[in-house]
């Protein structure tokens, strides 16, 4: 029995890379906002400011890839902790005068946030396993729930946060109190995680990073695709159409992007009493399935009704939230099945390899958000949404399907 329940010393751990992972999420989804805004308030077109994030998401899939193998050499306390000193440099890269925030520049920036927020998700999603037995399989499945749908409630903060800043302080204001509140997070950081947490006990050869299991390779394949779906209308195109389309101000498309994912990581936390924990049941690649096929056609569904003339917030709005509920038990059923895979001397390598590829999604999704809303609107990101889903389905229909129970 005592195998099941959590020791005061995990559990006080867990809360510890819960809060660090809370901390840095509200800054990167505050940074992120404050960026689309102020970008789209100095003329840069969606294509332009799509292009300031290629750094933040190319050099993700690189660390996610890399920071695996550094995890689980080093320790997951380590690269946690790096990956907050290279947000608070980025944040103060940000603080130059208004003439030297060029695209380069901003890039650069981005590149280095980019590094650090999959250096501190992959630490927080890795770090979990090593805090639950294993034979606590439903355990394991709520904190992956917990963690993954708190963070994305903070994120939805941030884009609030960010938008409010910029209308209160400012761009430089607002960069320069999020680097000073991350500073004292990071040194707290610094002094309290456990040391060598996820250290594996024999050093990793560099070319495990891609021997993968064909459950871990398909999964990772059906993650790229479904934040592909996500982000190709989601992280340019959303906001700059309620700006532009809809004339709405800063605050009112921060506050309402920041109000869909509060909800959206609240549903993620619910995730396991939707699929059925309270019964016994942990999901499986079946059930991974069914919910990536009820996503499909909510995004064409959307631009139908946009095409359709009926009112664009109600189409948008009403859309937008069912299509939030739907990804978000999507999403925490990937967040829960790829910890679940991954081996116990080396989860952070299979973590790693997970999230570089949902990196590549939102990557491929934001250059697409921005390009192809440009080109043809929001209605076409939207149908490319539902092609993206549809193969993230396909590719769960081959994920194991045996039920485990916790």
């Amino acid at each position: 029995m005592s195998s099941v329940i959590p020791t005061t010393a995990n559990l006080h751990q867990y809360l510890l890379v819960t809060g660090n992972y809370w901390a840095f999420t509200l800054t990167d989804g505050a940074l992120r906002m404050l960026v689309v805004l102020y970008f789209h308030q100095l003329g840069y077109s969606p294509l332009e400011i799509a292009l300031l994030f290629v750094f933040y998401e190319i050099f993700g899939v690189i660390t996610n890839l890399v920071g695996g193998w550094l995890g689980s050499v080093l320790g997951l306390n380590k690269t946690m902790n790096v990956g907050l000193g290279l947000q608070i440099i980025a944040l103060c890269m940000l603080l130059v005068p208004t003439s030297m925030l060029t695209i380069p520049w901003v890039m650069s920036a981005q590149a280095l946030s980019g590094i650090a927020k999959d250096l501190n998700k992959m630490s927080a999603k890795s770090a979990v396993k090593f805090l639950v037995p294993e034979d606590a399989q439903g355990r394991l499945y709520r904190w992956v729930a917990l963690l993954t749908g708190s963070k994305n409630a903070l994120k939805g903060a941030g884009f609030f946060l960010g938008g409010f800043l910029l209308t209160a302080l400012g761009f430089a204001g607002a960069v320069g109190a999020m680097a000073a509140a991350l500073l004292v997070v990071w040194l707290f950081s610094l002094i309290m995680l456990t040391r060598d947490l996820g250290k594996a006990k024999a050093k990793p050869k560099f070319s495990n990073l891609f021997s993968k299991s064909r459950a871990i390779n398909f999964l990772s394949a059906a993650r790229l695709f479904l934040f592909g779906a996500r982000d190709v209308w989601f992280v340019v195109a959303l906001p700059v159409f309620l700006a532009s389309a809809l004339g709405w101000t800063h605050t009112a498309v921060g506050g309402f992007l920041a109000t869909w994912i509060i909800g959206y990581g609240a549903v993620q936390s619910l995730a396991p009493f939707v699929t059925g924990i309270r019964q016994g049941r942990v999901p499986d690649g079946r059930v991974a399935f069914l919910w990536a096929l009820g996503l499909t056609a909510i995004p064409a569904l959307i631009a139908v009704m946009l095409t359709g003339n009926i009112d664009p917030e109600i189409s948008v709005l009403g859309g937008l939230l069912l299509f939030g509920l739907v990804f978000a038990v999507n999403s925490s059923l990937h967040s829960y099945l790829i910890v679940s895979y991954a081996d116990a001397d080396a989860v952070s390598l299979d973590v790693g390899f997970y999230y570089m590829a949902n990196a590549m999604g939102r990557l491929v999704g934001t250059v697409l958000s921005g390009w192809v809303y440009q080109q043809a609107g929001l209605e076409a990101c939207l149908y490319i949404s539902s092609v993206f889903v549809a193969l993230a389905a396909i590719l769960t229909l081959f994920l194991p399907r045996h039920n485990r129970h916790g």
